[in-house]
């Protein structure tokens, strides 16, 4: 069974998308999910020439790992067994693709090939939607309780993990050509690896490849494919050697993020230089996270193919910018001045501040 899972902010978009998809590939069934209220899903089931087919399934918990289980994977096995091959699978709103396909494969034997995970979205609502400082419960965009994302936080994560973003603006209200095209800049720019396509576009077979997709959710797309940006957007990463000293670090960082819909990488901090500290910043959301040890570095073993441990990681601070006309050369400067410098490195400096509270992994 060959799926193209599709995930979204909104019902709308989410379902021109659906529509799209089906359009340019006729004999595929079309499969949505809704989380209601009450704790239910509601599965809305179209095969070509049927009429369409909606289910409510009570649900334990009324979350998206159990809407999956109990309802997506039996409604799955069963057209497989009816001889369907192709399914383009329809998200809940904001329930991110990774989740959805990580379980499929693990509950579904044999499990099924997804030919693509697509994030459908307006391109003229992205930056707001990146923005936002609303949490996804307060925007009404998840019917889970106490979800704490922002709208950018979701996009974000949709944007590295996905491979295929397909433009979707709802019939609601008419959209200026200038901005929806700034909107498409900005998606491009977020995503470089993906296909970004037009409604009515048919996605590429095979354009999802799990472990790619997996290292650019992890890593934050910190190597950005290789093109030209999309301008007015940029792309600038940084790179410096020495720990950060962590008050000059913190003083630095509302100016590193300023203006940057998306900051990400690690820093090394002299308070903890053993540890890799995780940096985050969505639109106006930015965090740090303590992950532990640094990862050890892998080398090919001589003797097969496996590859076995060589020594500690890099110790390194790497962090990516992207947003509108960035300084690539102030932003480096200003980075490197919170590097410890020569003198407070022969002199062991000890006894600094953490004023991150993260010197030990929560």
């Amino acid at each position: 069974m060959h799926l193209v899972v599709v995930s979204s902010l909104d019902a709308l978009s989410r379902q021109q998308a659906c529509e799209s998809l089906a359009h340019a590939s006729p004999r595929t069934v079309v499969l949505v999910q809704d989380l209601l209220d009450d704790g239910a899903v509601l599965r809305r089931t179209v095969r070509p020439g049927a009429p369409a087919e909606r289910v409510t399934t009570a649900l334990e918990h009324g979350c998206p790992s159990c809407a999956v289980r109990l309802d997506l994977v039996p409604a799955l096995e069963r057209l497989r067994e009816a001889g369907e091959a192709h399914v383009v699978v329809g998200l809940p709103p904001g329930v991110p693709t990774a989740t959805a396909i990580r379980a499929l494969r693990s509950l579904m034997d044999p499990p099924p090939t997804v030919d693509a995970a697509v994030l459908a979205c307006a391109p003229a609502s992205v930056e707001d939607q990146i923005w936002d400082g609303q949490t996804l419960a307060e925007a009404g965009c998840a019917t889970v309780d106490g979800d704490e994302r922002t709208p950018g936080e979701f996009l974000v994560g949709e944007l590295a993990f996905n491979d295929t973003v397909l433009l979707a603006d709802p019939d609601l209200l008419p959209v200026g050509a200038e901005e929806r095209a700034r909107g498409v800049g900005l998606l491009r720019e977020l995503a470089r690896h993906a296909d970004v396509v037009e409604h009515g576009a048919e996605v590429r077979p095979g354009r999802h490849r799990p472990a790619e997709a997996l290292h650019r959710a992890a890593s934050g797309c910190l190597d950005p494919s290789r093109g030209a940006p999309s301008s007015p957007f940029t792309t600038v990463v940084h790179r410096v050697e020495r720990p950060l000293h962590p008050e000059r670090f913190q003083h630095a960082l509302s100016a590193l993020a300023a203006g940057c819909c998306w900051l990400r990488g690690h820093v090394c901090l002299a308070v903890a230089p053993e540890y890799r500290v995780l940096v985050q910043g969505i639109g106006p959301r930015v965090w740090l996270e303590n992950t532990g040890p640094w990862p050890v570095e892998q080398r090919a073993d001589p003797r097969g193919a496996h590859r076995v441990p060589s020594g500690p990681g890099e110790h390194a601070t790497v962090l990516a910018a992207t947003g509108e006309d960035l300084d690539a050369t102030e932003m480096t400067e200003l980075l490197a001045s919170c590097q410890l410098t020569e003198a407070e490195m022969r002199s062991g400096i000890t006894g600094l501040a953490d004023p991150f509270g993260i010197s030990s992994p929560s």
